[in-house]
């Protein structure tokens, strides 16, 4: 089958690698039908080091089942499915308590043998994991159900661990995919406020629609103080930051009201932050977040795509075969694409 993989920052490759076996009896193998770059896929693109044996890439998808292994209960053959970006078997005692990606014995995709951007992919823990799609469901409908693999729930698990709820004052740090998704689940929990900070004018005109109130295309000090000045001084209840570099949390921080929350679900690119007295400990702010439980919210998303209230697809706006994925990469990287959908 083909596959993307990655030897080095900027190298990405559509090559032929084996097609997946069923390793263990809790396995599926799935064709993939959609596929996308992610934002956090352009952190190798940029920084992986030479990497002769290759990255798999990929970690968001809706394919056919094409096999079961034995002990797989609720899939058949046929099954159209959205696949979360990490696996889980549902039934340890983190994922009861809502915790899939820590799952005693889940793990993620993308990086090692399982990963999506490709014809092809190995479900582990299948059962657990993967979710059935209504058979019939209208095919542009798509790319809204495969937001649900990923991006939107990042951004709905960034709003839920942040506590956003009716009338809450609400920053979205971060005008990619994620930071647009993060407004959109903000507006469906209720926040009267939702303030996106970007400067891209095409993204937060998106943004506008899915619900944000105020754009700050200010950076830096001017940006806290615009927003300040929107909260007449105080800060905002909850910050969403979903860039995951350090002006980003430094902005969060600065912004954030006395009490409130900073829920991160951009993948961190540092290891020391500041949660000292100027930063969160004055303030008796909650630091929070992390990789979004997607699985914990899977079954309840699917039906709000279904019946329209929710259209979290229009975030992807360019669609490429898996050839041409380098491409997609660099669109994305130069900001000429929001988010790229892939058809393998």
């Amino acid at each position: 089958m083909r596959a993307t993989v990655m030897y080095g920052a900027g190298d990405v490759r559509v090559v032929d690698v084996a097609d997946p076996t069923l390793q263990e009896s809790t396995d599926a193998i799935i064709r993939v039908t959609y596929a996308c770059v992610c934002g956090s896929d352009l952190h190798p693109y940029h920084n992986l080091g030479d990497t002769p044996e290759g990255r798999r890439m990929g970690h968001e998808a809706i394919g056919v089942v094409e096999q079961v292994g034995e002990a797989v209960a609720t899939l058949k053959v046929g099954d159209t499915v959205i696949v979360p970006f990490a696996w889980s078997d549902n039934t340890c005692v983190n994922c009861r308590n809502g915790m899939t990606t820590n799952c005693v014995h889940g793990g993620f995709f993308d990086g090692a043998g399982s990963a999506t951007q490709a014809e092809k992919l190995r479900v582990p823990q299948a059962d657990g994991t993967a979710v059935a799609i209504p058979a019939g469901t209208d095919e542009a409908l798509m790319p809204s159900l495969l937001t649900l693999s990923d991006v939107y729930l990042t951004g709905y698990h960034a709003a839920v661990r942040g506590g956003v709820g009716p009338a809450s004052t609400v920053a979205v740090v971060g005008d990619g995919a994620v930071g647009l998704s993060a407004v959109l689940a903000a507006k469906q929990l209720g926040a009267e406020t939702i303030i996106l900070m970007g400067r891209h004018e095409s993204r937060t005109d998106l943004g506008r629609d899915f619900g944000a109130t105020h754009v700050v295309a200010e950076r830096g000090d001017e940006g806290v103080a615009k927003v300040m000045a929107l909260t007449d001084g105080l800060g905002v209840d909850v910050v969403l930051e979903a860039v995951g570099l350090m002006p980003a949390y430094e902005q969060s921080y600065r912004i954030v009201r006395a009490g409130g929350t900073i829920s991160r679900v951009g993948v961190p690119q540092y290891e020391d932050a500041p949660v000292g007295f100027t930063s969160l400990f004055g303030k008796n702010a909650t630091l929070t977040g992390g990789p979004a439980t997607v699985r914990a919210y899977l079954e309840a998303a699917i039906p709000e795509v279904l019946d329209g209230t929710i259209d979290p697809g229009r975030v992807f706006d360019r669609t490429l075969p898996l050839d041409d994925i380098a491409k997609a990469y660099r669109l994305m990287d130069q900001r000429e694409a929001l988010k790229v959908l892939i058809r393998p």
